[in-house]
C-alpha cells in the first residue's frame, strides 16, 4: 500500500516568500531573488525542483550501492535548469554526477542506469497530469 503524503505551500503579505510544509513536520521555504522583488530567503521554486531530482539521485545511487554493498565513498550531483537559455520547447536538465570510491567501469555505467531510474526522474520524463482545483 502505498502512503500518501502532503505537502502545503502558504504565502501571505510578504512578496514572493512561501513556507512550505509536509504532513512528516518538515518546513522549508521557497523565495525569488532580490533582483526579481523577493527577498531571497530561500530557494527558488525552479531549484527546488532541481534539488528533488539532485537529492533523489543521490538517495537512489546510495541504496543501490548499500545492498550492492559497493565501495562507494560519496556523491556530488550538480544540476542546471537550460543552461543554455530556454529552448523552443521543452526545457533541459543538465545532471552531471560525481562518484567517488574504488568502483569499476562496469559499476559506474551501473549506476548511472540506475540515476536514471530514480523516482523524480521517472516523474519528470513521464507524463504528469496536474488536477487543480479552487477549494473555500
Amino acid at each position: 500500500m502505498t502512503i500518501i503524503h502532503t505537502v502545503r505551500a502558504f504565502a501571505g503579505t510578504t512578496p514572493y516568500s512561501v513556507s512550505l510544509s509536509d504532513d512528516l513536520g518538515h518546513e522549508w521555504l521557497a523565495d525569488e531573488p532580490l533582483d526579481e522583488g523577493g527577498g531571497n530567503l530561500g530557494p527558488t521554486p525552479k531549484l527546488l525542483l532541481l534539488s528533488s531530482l539532485g537529492a533523489c539521485t543521490a538517495i537512489t545511487l546510495q541504496m543501490y550501492t548499500a545492498r550492492k554493498k559497493w565501495p562507494l565513498e560519496s556523491i556530488d550531483v550538480e544540476l542546471q535548469l537550460n543552461p543554455d537559455g530556454d529552448p523552443a520547447a521543452g526545457n533541459d536538465i543538465v545532471r552531471k554526477i560525481s562518484l567517488k570510491g574504488e568502483l569499476s567501469a562496469e559499476q559506474r555505467e551501473r549506476l548511472l542506469q540506475i540515476a536514471n531510474a530514480c523516482p523524480v526522474h521517472k516523474i519528470l520524463t513521464g507524463e504528469v497530469r496536474i488536477a487543480s482545483s479552487l477549494v473555500a
